[in-house]
Order: structure tokens, then C-alpha cells, then sequence
């Protein structure tokens, strides 16, 4: 692995632990990354990794050039690092607003007829935005976003299905200077009011409801509801996407279309910093509310990009799509990095298989789709549909496909390469997150690939897989870390405005280094167990924290037990992430129940009924067991690593000698075996 010279060839029909792909000339010939190692002076993927690792200033600017990027005005540096690594400052003084490199300067180049948005909705209606209008677009909502009182700096929830008006939303926000919070669309009332009461939004854009499976969701009810815990939200923007009635309150609820379109479309970028918030997404940790991780103007955009740009060789006029929703990170991802590079994002808020199974391999081919990216658990969910539905249709226009979200089964991505990729794509596996903007580890499209592999680090990412005591190793698991700051790296957790609430900025910051700076001096430690093989390729092994992983989406234990105890009978509960076939995790729930409650299965079905209404359906637990007491240490934290140790049927429990009852343990195995 490494060297571009050499490395076109066949296909290969080898087992796992074998190399199943080699990249061909036309691939090399094409590849932005091939021209970037070859400007850099390096001879070879892995020498261009290893000089960004040890000059990552060198490497960003490197970076800014590639993209193009325009500075309003220049920057007094590339990287700032008198704080330390964990509040390295990129670009620092620089003027810029990344809507205007999105959308402006490709009208200015001449493409302003290309096509920069392209939406399917589930019930099949399809839109199209050019750049130009894109542009006015933006313009509108960013006029309206501004009539409606909302300024530079002030925070703004985005809790809508995946269509056009949720990308114009999000970038019109960037416009002005405002801060947008993307909410998963799936959420129930608890967990929206709880992203919009940390983020402090004064407003939410949201819709009447949206299609799932051919019913109508019926979003503003849940919005409203969400809404009667969150006082500070004083405006509430409504897009009409299904028409079905919805409560109203007037004085604060206003339609979408009739705000925005009595608007001006110009509307110019506001004087942005580099290093101005424009983006708090919210991540669950594995303990406490969910973490808000700040992302700046010349941060999560520029990562995004130079990721599609170096892994996925996206390039202008590639359209590219990634089945996600705007509450996780691959949405905004989506938008931001491809209309950097001047391609065209592909949107679509609906299930991938209604209403037949071939529904994503349908969209492709209508749509000459030419990336796509999906999630391992959706691939398992569409593999039992059979291979005739996507043998059916024309899939010649896809040049690669992406995975993320979790890690890969042999068969799920054999089917994969072999089904959707016709043995000729790459799968770009890529992992990172949303602290992160993007990948740590990734393939790329001149790299030979291994079934499940990574090529390694991300190029601009210090990455290393370390023992314990932060040494390198090899062809053993250990703990994914990076050794450099990068751009797109999170500026800290939200702890609200600056100097608004000392206590709570303070909180946060700590919480942050606690997460990912405490383990090891000056090392981020993300919270992965990876391993780097013989042949130098890259794997994950899950999650070596207590983050749950649900078909991709990153669940805090915290959050599903506050949900627990909810119900009445609740008392204490403790989450976990148990294996799952399809979903690669799914949700256990152990509960202590009150004084005078007995378990039954009517209470188990109640329980996990109450989750899923304060976390979304798609957050319903697949187990809720019973116990009388859960493991805990002296200092009262529940010890979820035993729990998840026991689900998983080991007789290691590892260290057990933090724990203060060690008869939990028994409850566990009972409550299991009932």
C-alpha cells in the first residue's frame, strides 16, 4: 500500500484479509489526490500522510489553495497553537464566510447554471436548484431570517426532513452569521427541547410534517411540544412539505413560504471571522445531556471538503449523495463539502426502501448519481430484500460508493462491491466524527483496498492506534488516537455566549478535555478501538467507550435513561449497546423499579414505549429487562461495561474491583435469562 506509481489492476474475487480492489489508470489519472501528492513533491499517499502529520500548517495551506478558498482578509497565520493542541486556533484574524465559496464564486467562475441542489421526496416530487438560484434562494430565507429578528451570533434550530428548504435553511444561516443547530428529524419532544434549550435558539425552521413509509409524521405537533419546555424560542418558521393541518400559534408561527418569498434575494455574506461559530451540532457522550460541539466557518466546511475532495475524488459536475438526515453530521457534510468543490448534493428524506426495495437503487439511476454513501446497517436491512431488485436497474453512473457509521460485516460489504458496485467501485470506508468534521481513517480512490479496510489516515490527520501508555502498535487493537490538531476540529463543547454564564463556559471546557484530552498528554483519544495490520491497512473495532451505536447514530446512555425513568415505575436505569445483526447495536435497557411496580411484559412494552416517545422511534429499545440493583462503583457510577460484558455473554468481566455490589451482577444474569 502507498505508492501511486504501479497500482492499476484487476479486480479481485479474494477472501477477506485479501485485497478485493486495485485502483485503475483512470483512476489515478482522475484523482485530485494523485495531483496533490504529486505537487506536494511526495512520491506516495503515505509520504503526503506522514509530512501533513508532522507539518499540519504546511499541509492546511497546502489545502486552501487546493479548494480555492478566497479570504476576505488574509489571516496573521495559518495555526495557532499558543493556547495548546486542544484550542489550536486555524486561519486565526482571517475575514470569511464559507457561503460565499459555496455558492458565489461559482457563479462568478461561470457555473452558475450547474446544478447545485437536487431533491426526491419519498412521495416522489423532485426539485432542482441551480447556483444561481441557489443563491437567491439563500438570499430570501437569509432576509427572512433577519426580518425576524434573528442576528449575527444568535442560534437558530434546524429540526426538518432532508429537502432543499433544509439545505437553504442551514446556509442561509451561514449568510448572515447566524448559528444553526441541526436536529434529527426522528427525534421525540425530550430530545428536541433539550438541543434547543443548551443552544439557547431563538427560533426553529421546521415543517408540518414529513413522509415515512408513506404516512405523514406529523413534525409540528412534535416541535409544538418540544416547544412548551423551551421558553427562549421566540419564533417558529413552518415549511409546508406534506399539507396536513397542523396546530398554530399565532404571534409566534409563521409560514416559510409566505415569509421568505416576500423577500429581496440579494443579500450579501455578512463579515464573518474564520473562526466565527456557524454550526453547534450536538454528539451524546457517555455521560451526562449531549455535547454540543462547536464547528467555525473555516473549520467543519474545509474539512468536509478536503475529505470528498481526497478520499471520494469529488470533483465538479460529480453528484453526489449520502443517505443521511440533517441531525447527523453526513448531512451538513453533504451540503457544505460538495458545493465547496462545486458539485451537486443529492437530497432525499425519505426510506431507502419504499415504496419497493429497489427505492435507492431507483434514485441512482434517475438521477445519475455518481458517489454514494450509506451505512453498513442499511445495506444488511436492503440485503434481505434479495439481489434482483438492484440487478435491475442501470448503476453504471456510480464511480464510488462510501461507508460510515460503524463497522463493516464481511458479506454486508462483499454484497455491497459486488451488487451496487458491480466489482468495479471502490468502497471508500471512512470513520471519524462529529467532533472531528469528517474522517480520522479512510480509503481513497488510488489505494488498494482490503474488504472492511481503511488505506489509514485521513491525509491533514495525525492518526495512530496506541497501547494504554499512548505507544504505537501494530497488528494488535488498541485505541484510535490523533496526534495533531487539524482544521475541523471542534472549538470546545457550546457552554452558551462567551461571558454569558462563566460557570457554565467553564463546565463545558472541561467536559471537553475530559473527553478527549485527558487520557494522554496533548493526544486526542477518540474513543475507538482500531488496528493496523501487517500490510499496513486500517480497521475499526467499535466504540471503546460507552456510546451507544444504533445503525450509525450516536446515542449517550444518559440520554435514553433519563428517558427511562420518565415512567412512573422507573426508579433507575442503565443503557447499553448490545450487538445487533441488522443494526450493528441496539438499545438495553436495565431498570430498578419503584416500591410497589412488578415487572410484567405489558411494563417492559410501556417502558420502552416511553423511550421511544422522548427519543424517536427509530431510538426504541430492543430490550428492557428488570433488576433489582445495577452495578455500581463507591463513588455511585453505574459500571455499564460490566452490564455490556454480561449481555455479551462473558465470563471476564474485566476489573472488577471498583465494584461496590457485586451481587448486580447476579440481578443482571437473572433479569437476562427472564
Amino acid at each position: 500500500m502507498g505508492s501511486v506509481d504501479g497500482m492499476d489492476g484487476a479486480v479481485s474475487t479474494a477472501p477477506a484479509g485479501q485485497i478485493a480492489w486495485r485502483p485503475q489508470a483512470e483512476h489515478v489519472q482522475r484523482s485530485r489526490l494523485a495531483r496533490l501528492i504529486e505537487r506536494a513533491g511526495c512520491a506516495s499517499p503515505n509520504e503526503l500522510r506522514q509530512r501533513a502529520a508532522a507539518e499540519p500548517a504546511w499541509f492546511w495551506e497546502l489545502m486552501v489553495q487546493e479548494l480555492g478558498l478566497v479570504w476576505s482578509y488574509p489571516p496573521r497565520a495559518t495555526l495557532d497553537l499558543a493556547a495548546g493542541k486542544p484550542w489550536a486556533t486555524w486561519f486565526p484574524g482571517a475575514g470569511f464566510n464559507y457561503t460565499a465559496s459555496a455558492i458565489d464564486r461559482w457563479i462568478e467562475a461561470g457555473r452558475g447554471e450547474a446544478e447545485a441542489l437536487v431533491w426526491e421526496g419519498e412521495d416522489g416530487r423532485q426539485q432542482c436548484l441551480t447556483y444561481r438560484e441557489l443563491r437567491d434562494a439563500v438570499g430570501r430565507a437569509a432576509n427572512a431570517l433577519r426580518t425576524l429578528g434573528v442576528h449575527q451570533g444568535d442560534r437558530v434550530g434546524i429540526y426538518l426532513p432532508l429537502t432543499i428548504d433544509c439545505a437553504v435553511a442551514t446556509l442561509a444561516c451561514g449568510r448572515i452569521g447566524a448559528i444553526f443547530t441541526p436536529i434529527f428529524s426522528g427525534y421525540g419532544p425530550g430530545a428536541v427541547a433539550t438541543r434547543l434549550v443548551d443552544s439557547g435558539a431563538r427560533l426553529l425552521v421546521t415543517a408540518d410534517g414529513f413522509y415515512r413509509r408513506g404516512q405523514p409524521v406529523a413534525m409540528k405537533q412534535i416541535a409544538d411540544a418540544a416547544l412548551g419546555a423551551t421558553p427562549g424560542v421566540e419564533r417558529v418558521l413552518v415549511i409546508r412539505r406534506t399539507g396536513q393541518a397542523v396546530p398554530w400559534q399565532d404571534g409566534r408561527d409563521a409560514w416559510w413560504h409566505e415569509v421568505v418569498n416576500a423577500q429581496p434575494a440579494a443579500c450579501p455574506p455578512a463579515e464573518t471571522e474564520a473562526n466565527d461559530l456557524y454550526m453547534i451540532i450536538y454528539t451524546s457522550g457517555t455521560t451526562g445531556r449531549p455535547k454540543g460541539a462547536c464547528h467555525v466557518h473555516a473549520g467543519f466546511p474545509l474539512k468536509a471538503a478536503t475529505d470528498q475532495a481526497l478520499c471520494f475524488d469529488v470533483q465538479p459536475g460529480d453528484r453526489v449523495f449520502w443517505y443521511s438526515d440533517i441531525g447527523w453530521m453526513m448531512a451538513p457534510w453533504l451540503i457544505e463539502g460538495t458545493l465547496l468543490l462545486g458539485g451537486t448534493a443529492f437530497l432525499y428524506d425519505g426510506a431507502p426502501d419504499w415504496p419497493a426495495p429497489d427505492r435507492l437503487w431507483a434514485l441512482v439511476e434517475r438521477h445519475r448519481l455518481t458517489m454514494l454513501g450509506i451505512a453498513p446497517t442499511a445495506i444488511r436491512g436492503l440485503m434481505r430484500h434479495g439481489v434482483e431488485h438492484v440487478r435491475r436497474h442501470d448503476l453504471r453512473s456510480l464511480r464510488a460508493l462510501g461507508s460510515s457509521g460503524e463497522p463493516w460485516t464481511p458479506d454486508a460489504w462483499w454484497w455491497l462491491f459486488r451488487e451496487v458496485g458491480q466489482s468495479r467501485c471502490p468502497i471508500i470506508n471512512y470513520s471519524g466524527g462529529t467532533e472531528v468534521s469528517g474522517g480520522i481513517v479512510s480509503a481513497t480512490t488510488i489505494e488498494p483496498i482490503k474488504p472492511c479496510s481503511f488505506a489509514g489516515p485521513v491525509p491533514g490527520m495525525a492518526a495512530d492506534v496506541v497501547d494504554e501508555a499512548g505507544r504505537p502498535v501494530r497488528g494488535e487493537v488498541g485505541e484510535l488516537v490523533v496526534r495533531q490538531p487539524w482544521v475541523g476540529m471542534t472549538r470546545g463543547f457550546w457552554g452558551g455566549p462567551p461571558g454569558e454564564d462563566p460557570a457554565r463556559e467553564a463546565e463545558a471546557r472541561q467536559r471537553y478535555l475530559e473527553t478527549y484530552w485527558s487520557r494522554l498528554p496533548d493526544v486526542w483519544v477518540h474513543g475507538d478501538w482500531a488496528l493496523v495490520d501487517g500490510d499496513g491497512f486500517w480497521y475499526i473495532h467499535g466504540r471503546s467507550d460507552d456510546t451507544i451505536k444504533v445503525a450509525g447514530k450516536r446515542l449517550g446512555p444518559a440520554e435514553v435513561e433519563s428517558a427511562a425513568v420518565v415512567h412512573p415505575a422507573v426508579a433507575e436505569a442503565a443503557a447499553v449497546g448490545v450487538p445487533d445483526a441488522l443494526k450493528g447495536e441496539e438499545v438495553a435497557v436495565f431498570c430498578v423499579l419503584r416500591a410497589g411496580y412488578e415487572p410484567s411484559e405489558t411494563l417492559r412494552r410501556e417502558v420502552a414505549d416511553t423511550i421511544a416517545v422522548q427519543l424517536g422511534k427509530a431510538l426504541r429499545p430492543g430490550l428492557v429487562a428488570f433488576v433489582s440493583e445495577l452495578p455500581k462503583t463507591r463513588n455511585a457510577k453505574v459500571m455499564r461495561r460490566v452490564i455490556r460484558a454480561i449481555c455479551a455473554g462473558r465470563t471476564d468481566l474485566g476489573d472488577l474491583s471498583g465494584l461496590e455490589n457485586p451481587s448486580a451482577i447476579d440481578a443482571v444474569r437473572t433479569a437476562l435469562a427472564v
